[in-house]
């Protein structure tokens, strides 16, 4: 799934990286424990967290995540979006919670990117 197709599923902002938004998802992880991210993800992944701090980003870059999508209608600081446009990753936010919008993508075909 293309990050533009996450957008207009989720009815989402972009905060940035509207130049990325053609990237290519092949799974998507729902959560706010960022230790549970590193354990278990193994595909490259969209992150939908509702922890706005810079670990989430620093988190993404290690998985090699392309986009991460704030839920809840969180908004990042500008030392989080300046980090996220450092390391290029595409940023947006949606008004809906983390269930939701997890399973507005699996309805659409993205599944999850854990390995248990």
């Amino acid at each position: 799934m293309k990050v533009y197709e996450i957008k207009e599923i989720l009815g989402a902002e972009v905060i940035c990286g509207e130049d990325l938004m053609d990237r290519e998802v092949f799974a998507a992880c729902g959560s706010d424990m960022m230790s549970d991210v590193l354990a278990y993800v193994k595909e490259q992944a969209v992150l939908l967290s509702g922890l706005v701090n810079p670990q989430v980003v620093r988190t993404a870059e290690m998985m090699d995540m392309h986009c991460i999508v704030f839920v809840r209608g969180k908004q990042p600081d500008q030392n989080i979006i300046d980090l996220a446009k450092d390391r290029d990753i595409v940023l947006m936010t949606t008004k809906q919670p983390m269930f939701t919008a997890c399973g507005m993508l699996y309805e659409k075909g993205l599944r999850g990117g854990a390995m248990i």
